[in-house]
């Protein structure tokens, strides 16, 4: 029976796509870089980071990675100030709360950021764990969930991790906990359906799920 559940939080509980495609515009046309559009985005965007960049045609020989990701980060609170969450999110997360479901974020975000951004749209009071970076980078979001998993004290055989990218499924599967993966994200439905792990359309079937107690393989 689940008992955990873990959700990504960009993308995935919180919709900031295009806010993200909005601050990276910023940064390509400060270097006469070609715009990427929402759909070049999600067909494109990975982990790492840096080397997403690299190929928008960032070239790190010049660039000091430290100052773009500051650069990206003042230009990304702009864009996603008003960044909504995903719709249902907060019914889901209610529900999941009365039914007694432990509730963690594991994000790539920096972790003030994360938790200011949680705090600001009303969610944090639901989460009893909130795991993000210490750094700007976005590197991969592996230790962080082996920290979470440990600091929760529950087996990944009681674990749900949902989130909206590859790499989601990636460190779902280095954890040896079930995934679920929503579209609309980060990445294309296409991307998502290489995992061969199970999609839903929308947050309220993770209810559904954790409810039948159904552990995706």
């Amino acid at each position: 029976m689940l008992q955990h559940i873990i959700w990504d939080w960009n993308g995935t509980l919180l919709d900031d796509a295009a806010a993200c495609v909005a601050a990276l515009n910023v940064l390509l046309q400060r270097r006469g870089l070609p715009p990427v559009t929402p759909a070049d985005y999600q067909r494109d965007f990975a982990f790492p980071v840096q080397a997403y960049y690299r190929r928008l045609g960032f070239d790190f020989s010049r660039e000091d990675w430290d100052a773009l990701a500051a650069e990206y980060h003042a230009a990304y609170a702009v864009t996603s100030a008003r960044a909504p969450l995903r719709r249902g999110a907060r019914a889901v997360l209610r529900v999941l709360r009365q039914r007694d479901c432990v509730l963690s974020v594991l994000s790539a975000c920096e972790i003030n950021l994360l938790r200011r951004m949680m705090r600001e749209r009303g969610v944090l009071e639901h989460f009893d764990h909130v795991y993000g970076r210490t750094d700007l980078y976005a590197h991969s979001k592996l230790e962080l969930g082996h920290g979470l998993l440990a600091g929760a004290g529950l087996a990944p055989e009681v674990t749900l991790l949902v989130g909206d990218t590859t790499h989601d499924f990636e460190v779902a599967r280095a954890l040896g906990c079930a995934c679920l993966l929503v579209p609309g994200g980060h990445q294309d439905l296409a991307r998502l359906r290489s995992c061969g792990c199970p999609i839903v359309s929308d947050l309220e079937e993770v209810v559904a799920y954790a409810g039948a107690g159904y552990r995706p393989r």
